[in-house]
């Protein structure tokens, strides 16, 4: 395993028999985790001190979207991403055992990677795994360096340190060194042609565990960012006027002697991989600097991942796609985590990038989602959909990033339940997931309209443009009327076509707004 994993990386003067197929093009999917748009510089609400090189430089070289929303949390944005559907159109995926276990069956819940290899492609992928204990190697991947999170429970929080690392579906060992940089190491050596056949256009999905609590930064990058602050957010605590019932009830924060945020007791070991001591008295500033400060691991990562397509020739035939499972909240809406429906906790970063082909240093502010993704790798690799997908092939808005984009994109949280499974909405405790309830939404344009699966709850409206930190509920605002009848149909219509099971059985809503 040792020998497999570290052996010297092959002279420059190989690398010409491992060119690519000019006729398709690689794809690199760089996917992080728990990664809010907030940790990246050039990203519109971030902090003044953060600072992120070579992320910023991978948005100068493509289209930067300011309003991805990829998934909900780790397990469905994971699916969805390897089938392109929406969490209740993947059948068969269901929790198993101890957490984080699941299960699917391969037959009826097909993913995709494996169509690619049957068209030439070489599929690797490399880094977590959080969709059932079967990874799929040999049937979807040809080379896989995966840390099975579901199959061994009991190293589900070793996020940096320590992972039980499986090669090619065989030897599984520990790997005690800083997860982000090994992640990089091997991804390096695929890019320059390692564990690849040669002639073949390939596709890589590197699967960095940062930023994921415990949130623990290199220790190269400890000190970084030192006295920082951050401005508390306006409703970090409860009540929050214009939310529903169960927003009232998310009350994760108080005020520490100084008057800062810090975790309420009951709060802290929430997360996978916390340390309950670790928390004892921390500020929300001390929190989000530490988060920030492993963040850096991962723009060095990129930086050299991007570095070797480029000094191996790749550069310009390489698809590059950049994001996160979903995104983070600290202090907004009074959360510490992801799930809830604002932009705080799920928004993602987006980077798609292939100089050449697609304009550099643009920016996308149409809304678009996790599912839009697979159709727009399979445009790229000129590849057909091997079924009908719930998403929309991006292109259109790579070759021109202000073009008008006429769908929708949508959004569905039904917890940890799949498939058929959530056919209909429960009634009782497995309506709420951490304490959030079920909901979908729905963005277009500069609104976003938010119905949570509960009977007779209030609806949400937010205009994302005036209101970006979703303060102000216009569904509750008479004069919105028309503009929350328009998102409600658009909604049900778009349940309605991605066959949602629950679509003609949505729960009726609090109607504040005529």
């Amino acid at each position: 395993m040792k020998k497999l994993f570290f052996h010297a990386a092959l002279a420059l003067a190989a690398l010409a028999s491992f060119a690519a197929d000019t006729r398709r093009p690689n794809i690199l999917f760089i996917y992080t985790d728990d990664h809010s748009y907030r940790t990246i510089s050039c990203y519109e609400g971030s902090d003044p001190w953060v600072k992120t090189p070579n992320m910023d430089r991978l948005a100068s070289r493509g289209v930067r979207f300011t309003h991805a929303y990829i998934g909900t949390w780790c397990m469905p944005s994971r699916a969805t991403l390897l089938t392109g559907f929406h969490q209740y159109g993947i059948q068969t995926m269901r929790m198993a055992g101890k957490y984080p276990g699941s299960e699917y069956d391969p037959a009826k819940c097909r993913f995709w990677p494996a169509e690619f290899r049957k068209q030439g492609y070489h599929t690797a992928q490399i880094g977590k795994w959080h969709t059932g204990t079967d990874t799929g190697f040999g049937r979807d991947w040809d080379y896989q360096i995966v840390w099975n999170r579901p199959k061994y429970p009991e190293n589900a929080g070793n996020y940096y340190y320590d992972q039980l690392l499986t090669l090619n579906g065989g030897e599984t060992t520990v790997v005690k060194a800083y997860s982000t940089d090994q992640y990089t190491r091997w991804a390096v050596e695929y890019i320059e042609g390692q564990h690849r056949v040669p002639n073949k256009p390939w596709y890589l999905w590197l699967c960095y565990g940062g930023v994921h609590s415990p949130f623990t930064p290199a220790d190269r990058h400890k000190q970084d960012y030192a006295g920082a602050k951050v401005t508390t957010p306006k409703d970090i605590y409860p009540p929050r006027p214009g939310k529903p019932d169960y927003m009232q009830k998310i009350n994760t924060w108080e005020k520490g002697a100084k008057g800062e945020p810090i975790l309420r007791r009951e709060a802290k070991g929430k997360e996978v991989g916390d340390d309950e001591k670790a928390g004892q008295g921390r500020t929300l500033s001390d929190w989000v600097v530490q988060y920030n400060q492993a963040v850096r691991a991962l723009d060095e990562g990129i930086g050299k991942v991007l570095a070797a397509l480029e000094e191996s020739g790749q550069l310009k035939n390489t698809l590059v796609i950049f994001t996160s499972d979903q995104g983070f909240a600290w202090g907004q809406h009074g959360f510490r985590h992801k799930l809830a429906p604002y932009d705080a906790n799920i928004r993602s970063p987006l980077v798609i990038s292939m100089p050449g082909t697609i304009p550099e240093g643009k920016v996308c502010r149409a809304p678009v989602g996790g599912v839009d993704l697979v159709p727009t790798i399979h445009s790229f690799a000129r590849l057909p959909l091997p079924w009908e997908m719930h998403g929309h092939d991006l292109s259109p808005l790579l070759k021109n990033p202000d073009a008008q984009w006429p769908h929708p994109t949508l959004m569905p949280f039904t917890g940890d339940h799949f498939g058929a499974d959530t056919d209909r909405i429960p009634t009782d405790e497995h309506l709420y997931h951490n304490g959030v309830a079920w909901y979908v939404l729905l963005t277009e344009g500069r609104f976003k309209y938010i119905r949570t699966l509960v009977a007779n709850e209030i609806e949400e409206l937010y205009d994302l443009q005036a209101d970006p930190e979703e303060l102000t509920n216009l569904a509750l605002d008479s004069k919105h009327a028309a503009t929350l009848k328009k998102f409600r149909a658009a909604t049900v219509k778009e349940l309605q076509r991605t066959k949602a099971g629950f679509a003609s059985a949505l729960p009726p809503v609090k109607t504040a707004a005529k």
